[in-house]
Order: C-alpha cells, then sequence, then structure tokens
C-alpha cells in the first residue's frame, strides 16, 4: 500500500492525513477497456458491444451520460446484443474479464485494483456519472494496462481522462468524429491528446484485440511525474467522496479569479500538458470549456431574472399611475407614465440582448468539420484532426 500524505495545511487548520486507497498495479491484473460517450453514443455503443467476441479478454466499464432522475434501463439493453454478462454497477462487484460494467444513474464509476467502486461524489463537467473519474481511476489503478474509447457527445469529457490513460502508458482509442453523430468530445480528445487510433465503430473491436494481443501489451513505460501521480491519487480520492479540501486540493494550483457555478467556492486552476482545468475546494471539476458553458448559462440565466424585475417594475407602475389618474392627481400620474415608458425601453434592450445572440457556424450533428481525414484513417497526429496534441 502506498504511505499516506500529509498535504500542507490550510490556514488555520491541521494537517489532514488522507487515506490512500489503491495499490500500484500488478500484472495480474484483469485488463481493461473502460468507454465513455453522451449524446449520440447510444448507437456506437450498441454497435461495439455487438462485435465484442465470446472470451474477450478485458473487463469492459461503461460511463454513458445519463439522467439523474430515472433508473438506467441500458445494461438491458446492452445484454440484448451480447452473450457477454452485463450488469448494472454495484459497489464492491469483482473485476472480471469478459463482464461489462455500466454505470448507474446519478453515480460515479470507478475502477479499483480487483474490483469496481461507484459513489456520489461531486460532479465533473456537470455530470455523475463523470467520463474522465472512471479513465482517471482506471488509469490509476491499472497503468498501462487500459484502453480508453471515446465515443459521440457534447463538450469535452473524457479528454482530461485520456490525457491521464495516455500518461500512465495505456492507450486511446477515439470513435471518428466525422461518424459521431455529435463530434465535439471525440474531436476535442484527437486535437489535444496524441491518440492512438481515430477510427469508425466498426473497427474499434479489432483495435482493441490488437491491442491487448500485443505482446507488449502492459508494460508501456508511462511519463506521470510525481506531482502529477500525487494530485491524481487525490482526485480519485475525491471522487471516491473523500473531503476535497481537507486533502489539500487548494494546494494543487494557482487561485482563480472564478467561483464554482455549482456550489460558488473557489476554484484552482489545474494543468494538463498543455490544458487547464478548474477544481473548487469541495470537489467540483470543469474543463475550461464546461466552466465557460456554464458561466454563459449563469449570464443568460441573470438577464432573465433582471427583465422579469423589469416587468415587475413595469406592472407596478402601470398600477401606480392608474392609482394616481383615479386619485385625481394628474403631475404624480404622468411621473409614473414617464417611468413606464423608461422601464418598458429597458425591457426591450434587455429582451433583445438575450434573443438575439448571434449563433456561431459549427458543424450539423453528424459532421465534423471539412477536410479531415477519412473514417479508417487512423493517423493521431493528423494536423486537421490533433492540432497540437498534449503528450
Amino acid at each position: 500500500m502506498n504511505e499516506p500524505f500529509d498535504p500542507p495545511a490550510a490556514t488555520g487548520t491541521a494537517p489532514v492525513r488522507v487515506p490512500v486507497r489503491v495499490t500500484a498495479q500488478t500484472s495480474a491484473q484483469v485488463p481493461l477497456v473502460v468507454i465513455g460517450g453522451s449524446a449520440g453514443a447510444l448507437e456506437p455503443l450498441l454497435e461495439l458491444v455487438r462485435a465484442l467476441p465470446p472470451g474477450f479478454p478485458a473487463a469492459v466499464l461503461v460511463v454513458i451520460h445519463l439522467s439523474p432522475d430515472f433508473p438506467s434501463q441500458l445494461p438491458e439493453i446492452l445484454q440484448a446484443t451480447t452473450p457477454l454478462p452485463v450488469e448494472q454497477a454495484r459497489d464492491h462487484a469483482p473485476l472480471r474479464p469478459g463482464h461489462i460494467y455500466v454505470a448507474r444513474a446519478d453515480h460515479h464509476l470507478l475502477a479499483g485494483q480487483t474490483h469496481i467502486s461507484v459513489s456520489r461524489g461531486p460532479r465533473e463537467n456537470r455530470y455523475r456519472p463523470s467520463i474522465d473519474v472512471l479513465f482517471r481511476s482506471a488509469a490509476f489503478t491499472h497503468g498501462s494496462r487500459v484502453i480508453g474509447v471515446l465515443l459521440s457527445g457534447m463538450l469535452d469529457d473524457g479528454t482530461s481522462g485520456l490525457w491521464t490513460i495516455k500518461r500512465l502508458g495505456g492507450h486511446a482509442v477515439i470513435q471518428h468524429p466525422e461518424e459521431a453523430q455529435y463530434p465535439s468530445m471525440p474531436l476535442t480528445a484527437a486535437r489535444q491528446i496524441a491518440v492512438d487510433a481515430i477510427v469508425p465503430v466498426r473497427e474499434i473491436v479489432g483495435r482493441l484485440q490488437t491491442i491487448l494481443g500485443a505482446p507488449g501489451f502492459g508494460r508501456e513505460a508511462g511519463a506521470m511525474d510525481n506531482d502529477e501521480r500525487r494530485r491524481l491519487e487525490l482526485e480519485v480520492g475525491i471522487a471516491r467522496q473523500d473531503n476535497a479540501f481537507g486533502g489539500g486540493i487548494l494546494n494543487q494550483g494557482d487561485f482563480s479569479a472564478f467561483t464554482c457555478p455549482e456550489c460558488h467556492g473557489v476554484l484552482v486552476k489545474l494543468k494538463e500538458g498543455g490544458r487547464l482545468r478548474f477544481r473548487c475546494h469541495t470537489g467540483h471539476a470543469y474543463s475550461a470549456e464546461a466552466l465557460l458553458s456554464d458561466l454563459s448559462a449563469s449570464v443568460e440565466a441573470g438577464l432573465w431574472n433582471a427583465l422579469r424585475a423589469l416587468e415587475e417594475e413595469a406592472m407596478l407602475l402601470e398600477h401606480l399611475a392608474k392609482h394616481a389618474a383615479e386619485a385625481e392627481l394628474p403631475e404624480q400620474a404622468g411621473r409614473y407614465v414617464q417611468a413606464l415608458a423608461l422601464a418598458t425601453d429597458r425591457m426591450r434592450e434587455v429582451r433583445r440582448t438575450i434573443v438575439d445572440v448571434p449563433v456561431p457556424e459549427q458543424a450539423e450533428p453528424g459532421q465534423a468539420e471539412p477536410d479531415r481525414t477519412e473514417p479508417g484513417d487512423t493517423r493521431a497526429d493528423d494536423v486537421s484532426l490533433t492540432g497540437d496534441p498534449t503528450p
């Protein structure tokens, strides 16, 4: 077992000993294939699972973004397509090769050394289950014996987790963005990480078998330094419901000028290669894109709130003007009418600000940006897809 560490204490508090729950990976571990997806990922997932052969040598863990309000039927849907056992994730279930474990609604799914765990730790990018949580936990406990697979979805959940998998010697495979119904998630990963394969869904299982069957699989050297590993250990613990503040998350990066959209706690900046992420002292985590999306939503909510207040002001002024006129107070009534006209103008301006936002040009669902590689091209260093990937 790794030794617990004493993070620097926050001002006015005593050091808190953080229990380390995970041991270093061993060669006897079951290999892991971890799959993440969001909008538009169901059909690709069904096709992928349908292609998994009997005797598949790895355990398969799946996170698809789900509504927290309803029980998931995904295990039953997947089981109808495959002879491999499919089960909804339950705490302490043993990891077995050829078994498929599906995240529960409103619960993170984490990989341990020999078992899985489920938790209601803080949301990441507003999601629970989170793809990044699964990918990070798998990389931390299984190192280079992990293959991460990212399917269709919006924004960029999964990119940070794939970075961690690659950093610890594992492999990254993504659905070709041109094939994805919503290409943002695989496209972001392709641009920011040196992924191993960019392929259509029909080729993913074959690629998995090739990687798993390679003579050197599981012996690839990772490049993660001690500081990165310590932060990873802390973040995996936070997802398992450890105390983020007591664990020293505020010591892991510089303070930002932003507050958490979910709890309004202070956010610290976490750097991953060329990427920037944020985490608050209660544990909520955001990529830069997810934080921008939430802040934009907060701006719109504030504008709607301002419009509501102006409409209430206008209703009151109209009522007061009518009351003054009935009371034969023409000067007072006139002042109310003038104020009503100003409030009406302001209402019109605020409403225009809300509804007249220009819509940025973007690809339609099912289309990535033009001039990309053809489906089936597995080059992870194609500039049109990856830009300048982070090692």
